[in-house]
């Protein structure tokens, strides 16, 4: 169903989607922009096993944990104009990260870029939530910058690697700067200002709060996919809990609080950053096991691994815009729900994949990013429709705060499950071949000939092993979120409406040339 009352977007607004992609592909790229070029950075800068480590955590926390805070700050000060100041932020960090001398430089340059990627993400969905108020448009807008959000991430690895073989390990950054100023230069004349009429107080007590809350938890999870669980990562994980008690409590008592409470009036928002979460578990808990499988079980270079990853990009381009085309001639909650089935289905192809089955791994990763990817935007524009326009910041900023959330789980604890198997298979082996498949990989080239093949035949079977029982359980998990998400919102119909807003906010929000 449409709101007739709606203004139709026109070829403006269309062209203003295409350069907010620019900011959103560039963020979703710096995530894995380092796969290739760690090694010449570690030649040329020789950081510390620590600093290499935070050369590559550094952007994620720093992202992660001001997403709450900068999508409060753009309902505020203006979504276009924070958008703006974290652009050109973004552009100067990239400038500093391609000329870093040292590894503290880097870390520094890599932590402004994640403020700046912080100001970008919720940034351009809710200009995408202003600029698009017919739901039908709106829904295949936000489809578009799901799909862009998901095939930045693939892009980033292979572009570095084709950089690093033309230029310096720099250029990998800098390649974010005539984007930042096209950007720059292109926003002030394409997309209006939008900002909330009566935003009351900024709560500064609430940014550290926040950040107390998300950072403990996102850093636990991560190391536990990377180490295993400890009780320093549980004790991580309590802090982080603990604060987030915290914030939730005073948010709730708050008049002026950084998550507006109006924000769960809406019956779908909610539901929609808990569904979204969920679908961020499984893709990057499957994500976890693809880039490994690659190079360590079929032996590829990184270069290599990386192109054949963009294979499953082929089908995720077409799927988020038919799933909204679906949804506008049906009951969303079961596009939604079978969304997630497809993507079950890609779980349930992963976990039959052996150590030579690389089109039946690309296939399962294929159908399950499809499916992820329709939910996705799906519960997006679900949740950013049910929320006032004049929050539309601080609504986009739960979402992708979510999805920091359910990416890190998904990596801790389908990797935990796949480590558990891996280990239990391998328990008479050395401890490094037990540890991970990498150090099986550097033990059975260390032994060379036959007993260094029979080391790696053991442990990459091992691993398929857990892959494949990391999938089944990723399949079961996603059959039940899609038996919630046709319970939870079954009845809403096609596209729901957003709710109406009231008329002081309209007239704050309607689009002017400032």
């Amino acid at each position: 169903m449409t709101n007739p009352a709606a203004r139709l977007a026109g070829r403006r607004e269309w062209t203003a989607l295409t350069v907010l992609l620019l900011p959103l592909l560039l963020v979703a790229m710096d995530v894995s922009v380092l796969y290739f070029a760690i090694p010449a950075i570690t030649r040329e800068l020789d950081p510390s096993s620590t600093q290499q480590l935070w050369i590559f955590d550094s952007y994620a926390f720093a992202l992660s944990g001001l997403l709450i805070t900068m999508g409060s700050l753009g309902d505020r000060i203006g979504r276009r104009k924070l958008l703006l100041t974290g652009a050109a932020a973004f552009g100067l960090a990239s400038v500093a990260a391609g000329y870093a001398s040292s590894a503290e430089m880097l870390i520094a340059a890599r932590v402004l870029l994640g403020i700046g990627g912080a100001t970008l993400m919720p940034s351009t969905l809710a200009l995408i939530r202003n600029l698009f108020q017919d739901d039908r448009q709106r829904g295949k807008a936000i489809a578009i910058w799901s799909g862009a959000m998901t095939g930045g991430i693939a892009l980033g690895s292979v572009l570095s690697g084709v950089m690093l073989n033309h230029f310096w390990w720099g250029s990998v950054f800098l390649i974010n700067v005539p984007a930042m100023l096209l950007l720059l230069v292109l926003v002030p004349v394409l997309v209006p200002e939008f900002k909330d009429p009566a935003p009351g107080r900024f709560d500064l007590l609430s940014v550290p709060l926040s950040m107390a809350a998300v950072l403990p938890v996102v850093y636990g999870l991560k190391e536990i996919a990377a180490e295993g669980f400890t009780p320093f990562h549980a004790g991580c994980l309590a802090v982080g809990l603990a604060f987030g008690y915290l914030f939730v409590r005073r948010q709730r008592t708050r008049e002026d609080a950084m998550v507006p409470r109006a924000l769960f009036r809406g019956r779908g928002f909610g539901a929609g950053v808990g569904l979204n979460t969920i679908a961020a578990f499984a893709m990057m808990g499957s994500a976890y096991f693809t880039t490994q499988y690659l190079q360590s079980v079929l032996g590829m270079d990184t270069l290599e691994a990386a192109l054949w990853s963009l294979a499953p990009s082929v089908v995720i381009g077409a799927a988020a815009p038919a799933g909204a085309a679906l949804a506008q001639k049906t009951d969303r909650a079961y596009v939604i729900s079978g969304g997630f089935v497809l993507a079950a289905a890609g779980f349930a192809l992963i976990s039959l994949v052996d150590t030579d089955s690389l089109w039946l791994l690309l296939t399962g990763a294929g159908v399950l990013a499809s499916g992820i990817v329709t939910v996705m935007s799906l519960v997006s524009d679900m949740a950013l429709g049910s929320a006032p326009a004049e929050k539309a910041g601080s609504a986009a900023s739960l979402l992708e705060t979510g999805q920091e959330f359910g990416g890190a789980l998904g990596m801790a604890l389908l990797g935990s499950l796949a480590t558990a198997v891996y280990r239990s298979d391998l328990a008479g082996s050395e401890p490094a071949v037990r540890e991970t498949l990498g150090g099986a990989v550097a033990t059975a080239q260390e032994l060379g000939g036959a007993a260094g093949g029979q080391v790696l035949t053991a442990a990459r079977e091992a691993f398929v092993h857990g892959m494949q029982y990391a999938a089944w359980g990723g399949t079961v998990l996603l059959l039940a979120a899609a038996v919630l998400a046709a319970a939870l919102l079954r009845g809403r119909g096609a596209q729901a409406p957003a709710q109406a807003e009231p008329a002081p906010a309209g007239e704050a929000l309607a689009p002017s040339a400032a």
